[in-house]
Formats: structure tokens, C-alpha cells, sequence
């Protein structure tokens, strides 16, 4: 009981009796006001107040162990149930038939059934909690029930038992002494453990050997009537080069009794007996056949034919197995080799028969060629005769013109005149044609003005343009391009004729678009339109989008000039119609860059500065003298100092005893002795630098083209135009 100056346990009327007396002492001690009295009352009042806190205190206090005490008991509680839940544990890991253990995060042993290692017994008793993983590990690799694989010490089992740890899962299978197996498995938990499971599979593994041997009898089986039933002969040796398997098709092949086969039996037995009755065809020997077999020489698989003295033909091919043996097949071949001596000699007289077709048609074709080529110098002469007396047709036919005419013979000689001016068209027309049919147009490809040249075109067909009431535009483009003049004016020409002549009304319209690295011309009309079946046929010679048209309109050749002169120049030429809407045809022409725009034209090099290729060295390869000769002397006329050689040698002879390196190189293609101008060049490069070169030549071919554009260097065609050859001197020594 605390001390109390008034007791509890009293009642109330003791307990106020008790109040009383106290305050009466109190108050007498009062009133006699005395020090030592005053000091009294101040000790009583704080022994008062230090009872009150003392009281609150000790009601905590006995809160707090009432608490303590609760928790004490929940504890204990808990403590109960968590021996329970690890006796239950313990007891359900000791149930499961696998060996079990549980590794904690920092792989040390908690727990383990006492199956668990049970296939060790040495190390058993030594598998208890707190053990490290890597000392499990350890003790497992130098346990004497593990069965290592061959030449693997325990220290090595253990690195790659330890290998394996890190994976998350891993299952594979140990092999015990006795011929025992266990299946361990491991797996992570959660928190970072380890729990290892070990299986008994002994007997699996047991069936399934047995398994595996019935099914290897059985492959055995099947293997061996799968090789009696192939019509090739098998032979199958082991990496020591003896026989472990056959079938009797070899030993018919190779003209073996079967008794000779015997498992077992070496290579060289069998090898020697078909080397003796067999020749090898090709390159193969006997030696490389031995090397192939021994294993000094297995690069890949071995193939050759061997031939019997009976004309039987086999097919030996030999491969190497995964164990280091090799298999050997016989295919008999002989038809097979009949048949493509039969096909061979059908080829030798196929072939003699269509050489003689060939030289049959090369002749035919030598023969239209030249009707051909007489036709186009025919074509040419002629037009160019027909030409004068026209022109002096229309002379005098103009001279008859005057006002003093009657009106009817005024008609009659303005028709005559009319008509004379459609002869000149289609003669004029004709001999271009001519001239882009023999392959002969000569092409010399500068910068064009394409807004002067449609300017010029405006002014000339403007007349007739307005004379049907149609409205001619003409765009400014403001471009230049990279083509032939003449001819590219003769295209354009030639569109805005044929759009003008076939619309009756509306409008003309002449532009172009700046494509990236290229301008398209573009010629649009409101005509009747092109139906698409006649699409293709208009290109063609006299063909005329209008059947009823007259002579005076044309024979159909603008177009087949436009075609075949787009052609010569590599320029695309496009048609796009529409039956009552109207008709565009465009030509792609490239464009004309910086550094092309100072290409030399025609006019440049006819014109230029006569002291541009003053003292400028050249040397000329060429083995023809009359050429070589015609050659120097133009280009001397030029200014040019021409070193003149017929080879390769001479010209590099040449320039080691003026020791000068010339400015520029031209080559004849085809030199003395098969040897090539490229190639001749090529060697001047090596040794001087690179020189600024092109190649002369007859070939047209396209070949020749190709080799010259993929080497960089300038082709002119024979006869050599003098604009051509000084337009690249201009050019190489500028």
C-alpha cells in the first residue's frame, strides 16, 4: 500500500475525520507564525505535491507492465506458432521422397530432410546447417560414390558445378558410382536463396538406355535394309579406317564376291583390289585417294571417277562422318557418260550446222547492209541533187510573181510555189533521215540556250500559227541545256510544226520544267488527240495523225526524224494524248552545269583563238601511216608540236629521250599485234602521271563505248571529225 496521509481502504467519515484534525494542526501551526512553523507548512505542501506525482507515476508504471505483460504473452504466442510452423516444415521437406536443402541469400545451409546427400554417404554427416555452398560443392567433387567424366579432376567438376550456380534455374543429371544416377535441380527464391532438389533417376535412365538400345537396333535394322535397297554401293569405315558396314550393290559394282567383306576389314583392302581393275578419270590419283582416307588430307569431301576396263564408269564420292569415319558411294554412271557422248557429238554437228547457218546469215546480213548503206548514200546524193534544181525551181517561179497578174495565174504560181516548198520539206526530212539511219550523224554537244532557240521558233512558225487563229505561247525558261544545237532545234521544230499543223483551234503552248539534273521540254496542243492505239505507229515513217491530209502537209517524217534524232542524242522522249482534250509530247535534255558551260562547242572550236593550242605537245599513237601521217599534219596546221609513234614502246622510248612529258595523249584502239590503245595509256599514266588522253577508233560497238566510259577517257569515231579531235585538245590542254 503507498503511503498516504489518508488511507483508502477508510470510509468516508474516517477519511474526513482524519481531513479535519490534519487542517486543525495546520491552521494552530498557522497562527502561531513562527519561522521554523512556516517552514513546516512549505515541506508538508510539497510532500503533498510530490505524492500526487508519485501516485500519477506509479499508475503508468503499472500500465506499462500490464502492456509489457500482453506483449510478453503475444510473443510467446508467436514464438509457439513459429516452432510449430518449422516443425510442420520440417516435418513436409521430411516427407518429400527427392533429397531437399534450403541455402539462405548469403549461401549458407538452413535446413535440410535427410534424404539430402543420401547417395554420399561419406560426406552425410557433414551436411548441417551454417555449411557454405562453395564448401557443399567442394565436398560433393571429392566424394569417392561421384563418377567424374573422363579426364576431369574433382577440382575441375567443381568450377563448372559452380559455373552452373549462377544460372536462376538449372537441372541436369550426376552420375554416381554403380551405375547410379541423380538428377539435381536448383532454383532461386524470392529473397536470394538457393533450394537444390536431388532425384533418384536410376531407373529412367536405365529405360531409356534400353530404350535407346532397342531403337539403335532397330535404326541398325533399317539402316541396313535402307543401303540394300539403294541402287548406289555403300561402304562405311570407322575412323580407323575399318569396315563396319556395306551393302551388295558395291560388291557388284566393284566386281567383289560379297565373302570378302568382313567387318573389320581395313581400307587398303578394298581400296587395292578396285585401283587394280579401275583407271581414275581426271586428276585424282591413288596417293590422293590414301592421304583422303589416312586423315592427312580431309579438307572436304572427295569426288572422282574411276572407269572399268569393261567401259563401266563409277562415281566415287567419299565423306568424312562426325566421329572421324567416312562413308564411301559407288554410282554407276556409264549411260549417263553414253549419253553425253552421244549429246557432244550431236553438239559437234549442231554446231558445224549452225556455224554454216551463221555464216549464211552474216553474209545475208553483210549483203543488207550494204543494200543499206547504198540506199542511204543513194538517199543522200540524191536529195542533195534534187535540192539545186528546186531551188532553181523556186526561182523561177518567184520571178513570175508580181502585181501584174491576173488573179488566176497569181493562184496558180502561188500553189506551184506552195508545192515546190513541200518537195524541199520532204527531201530535206528524207536526207535526215538518211543521215540518222547510216549512223553516220555527226554530234557535237555544247551549251544551248533553250529560251533563244524557242524564241527563234516562235518567230519563224508565229505566221503560220496566226494565220489558223491559234493562240502560240511561248514560256521563258531561263535554262540552258547540254545538246546539239541543230538537231535539238530540229526536234523542237518538228513537234511545234506537227502541233500547229494538227490544231484547228485553241491553243499552242511551248515550256519547259527544271527537273533535278535535267530539263523537260514540253510542246501541249488542243488538238484532236492521239488514240492509244496509234501511239506507237505515229513514230514511224509516213505515218500522219490525219489520212486525209495532203502531200503539201507532209509525208509523216517529222516525227520518225524527232525519234531517231532523241535517240542519237540519248534524249527521253515522252507522249502523253487524250482523244478530244489535246496531245504533249516532252523531250528530257540534261542541263547545262557550270563547269559544262565551258565545254566547247562547235562554233568555239571553229572560231576560238588560232594560237589556243600554240606549241601544245601531243603525242599520237597510231599504227597506220597514211593516218598517223594525216593526222600530224592537221594538227601541226593547229600550232600543235605531234609526237608521232605506232606503239607503246616507242612512244615511252620517245619521251625518255626528249624527256618531256606531253600534254595530252591520243591512242589508236586497235595497235600492231593485238595490243590495245587503253592499254598503252594506262602504262604512259603508270609511269609519267595522269595524262589527259582520248582513243580513235572504227568500232562502234558498244562495248568499246562502255570500256572507254568506264576508263574516263573520250571516244571519236573514224573518219575523225577535225571539230571533234580539236574540241578535245581544246578542252585537255586548256
Amino acid at each position: 500500500m503507498p503511503n498516504s496521509l489518508v488511507n483508502p481502504d477508510d470510509s468516508l467519515e474516517r477519511q474526513n475525520e482524519k481531513l479535519r484534525i490534519i487542517a486543525s494542526a495546520l491552521m494552530g501551526r498557522v497562527e502561531q507564525s513562527t519561522d521554523a512553523a512556516g517552514a513546516a507548512y512549505m515541506q508538508f505542501q510539497r510532500a503533498a505535491v510530490l505524492e500526487e506525482e508519485v501516485r500519477a507515476r506509479t499508475r503508468d508504471l503499472e500500465r506499462a507492465l500490464d502492456l509489457l505483460n500482453e506483449s510478453n504473452a503475444q510473443l510467446a504466442a508467436a514464438n509457439r506458432e513459429t516452432e510449430a510452423a518449422r516443425s510442420n516444415l520440417a516435418n513436409a521437406i521430411e516427407t518429400v521422397q527427392e533429397g531437399f536443402a534450403l541455402f539462405s541469400p548469403d549461401e549458407h545451409l538452413i535446413m535440410c530432410n535427410s534424404r539430402f546427400g543420401m547417395h554420399m554417404p561419406d560426406i552425410r554427416d557433414r551436411l548441417v546447417p551454417g555449411l557454405a555452398f562453395q564448401d557443399y560443392v567442394s565436398l560433393v567433387s571429392q566424394s569417392r560414390h561421384l563418377s567424374l567424366p573422363d579426364r576431369e579432376t574433382p577440382r575441375q567438376w567443381a568450377d563448372r558445378r559452380l559455373a552452373r550456380h549462377k544460372d536462376a534455374s538449372v537441372i541436369f543429371n550426376v552420375r554416381m558410382i554403380q551405375d547410379r544416377w541423380v538428377q539435381v535441380g536448383e532454383h532461386r527464391t524470392p529473397d536470394g536463396g538457393t533450394v537444390i532438389l536431388q532425384t533418384d533417376v536410376t531407373d529412367i535412365m536405365r529405360l531409356e538406355r534400353q530404350e535407346r538400345e532397342r531403337i539403335l537396333d532397330d535404326q541398325a535394322l533399317l539402316i541396313r535394309a535402307t543401303l540394300e535397297h539403294l541402287k548406289q554401293g555403300v561402304c562405311i569405315f570407322d575412323r580407323m579406317g575399318r569396315l563396319v558396314g556395306w551393302n551388295q550393290r558395291v560388291g557388284e559394282l566393284l566386281s567383289i564376291p560379297v565373302g570378302r567383306f568382313n567387318i573389320g576389314s581395313s581400307f587398303h583392302t578394298i581400296f587395292d583390289r578396285f585401283r587394280n581393275e579401275f583407271e581414275f578419270v581426271g586428276d585424282t590419283t591413288a596417293e590422293t585417294i590414301e592421304d583422303w582416307a589416312s586423315g592427312m588430307d580431309r579438307s572436304g569431301a572427295l569426288s572422282f571417277e574411276i572407269e572399268h576396263l569393261s567401259k563401266r564408269t563409277l562415281a566415287v564420292f567419299m565423306q568424312e562422318m562426325p566421329d572421324n569415319g567416312f562413308v564411301i558411294s559407288f554410282t554407276d554412271i556409264s549411260a549417263e557418260r553414253a549419253a553425253i557422248r552421244a549429246i557432244s557429238e550431236a553438239n559437234e554437228t549442231l554446231e558445224r550446222r549452225v556455224m554454216e547457218r551463221t555464216l549464211d546469215l552474216e553474209d545475208a546480213l553483210a549483203e543488207a547492209e550494204r543494200a543499206n548503206a547504198s540506199k542511204s548514200r543513194f538517199v543522200a546524193a540524191a536529195s542533195h541533187d534534187l535540192l539545186q534544181p528546186l531551188s532553181a525551181a523556186k526561182l523561177y517561179v518567184a520571178s513570175l510573181e508580181g502585181d501584174g497578174l491576173a488573179k488566176q495565174p497569181r493562184e496558180i504560181i502561188s500553189k506551184a510555189a506552195n508545192a515546190l516548198q513541200s518537195v524541199e520539206n520532204i527531201l530535206t526530212a528524207l536526207l535526215d533521215i538518211s543521215k540518222l539511219d547510216s549512223g553516220r550523224a555527226n554530234v557535237h554537244v555544247s551549251t544551248v540556250s533553250v529560251d533563244l532557240l524557242l524564241s527563234q521558233l516562235r518567230d519563224e512558225l508565229g505566221p503560220t500559227a496566226r494565220a489558223k487563229g491559234l493562240d502560240l505561247r511561248v514560256l521563258r525558261t531561263g535554262v540552258d541545256v547540254l545538246s546539239d544545237a541543230t538537231y535539238l532545234r530540229r526536234i523542237l521544230q518538228n513537234l511545234l510544226s506537227n502541233a500547229i499543223r494538227y490544231t484547228d483551234n485553241g491553243r499552242v503552248l511551248v515550256g519547259a520544267r527544271r527537273l533535278k539534273s535535267a530539263v523537260r521540254i514540253e510542246v501541249w496542243d488542243t488538238g484532236p488527240g492521239i488514240p492509244e492505239p496509234e501511239q506507237e505507229q505515229i513514230f514511224g515513217e509516213f505515218q500522219r495523225l490525219n489520212a486525209t491530209a495532203s502531200a503539201a502537209d507532209g509525208m509523216g517524217l517529222g516525227l520518225a526524224i524527232v525519234e531517231r534524232a532523241c535517240a542519237l542524242l540519248k534524249h527521253p522522249l515522252h507522249l502523253r494524248s487524250e482523244v478530244g482534250r489535246g496531245t504533249v509530247f516532252s523531250v528530257t535534255v540534261p542541263l547545262a552545269t557550270r563547269d559544262s558551260g565551258n565545254a566547247p562547242s562547235r562554233d568555239t572550236v571553229r572560231r576560238g583563238p588560232q594560237n589556243r593550242l600554240l606549241h601544245k605537245i601531243v603525242m599520237l599513237i597510231e599504227n597506220d601511216d597514211e593516218l598517223r601521217n594525216a593526222l600530224t599534219l592537221t594538227m601541226e596546221q593547229w600550232g600543235v608540236d605531234v609526237l608521232p609513234c605506232t606503239d607503246q614502246e616507242e612512244a615511252e622510248r620517245l619521251i625518255d629521250d626528249i624527256d618531256v612529258v606531253p600534254d595530252a595523249i591520243i591512242a589508236d584502239h586497235q595497235l600492231a599485234d593485238g595490243k590495245l590503245g587503253v592499254n598503252a595509256i594506262a602504262a604512259l599514266a603508270a609511269i609519267h602521271g595522269d595524262i589527259p588522253a582520248c582513243v580513235i577508233s572504227a568500232d562502234r560497238s558498244a562495248q568499246l563505248v562502255q570500256l572507254c566510259a568506264g576508263l574516263g577517257l573520250p571516244l571519236i569515231h573514224k573518219p575523225i571529225e577535225p571539230d571533234a579531235l580539236r574540241g578535245f585538245l581544246s578542252t585537255a590542254t586548256g
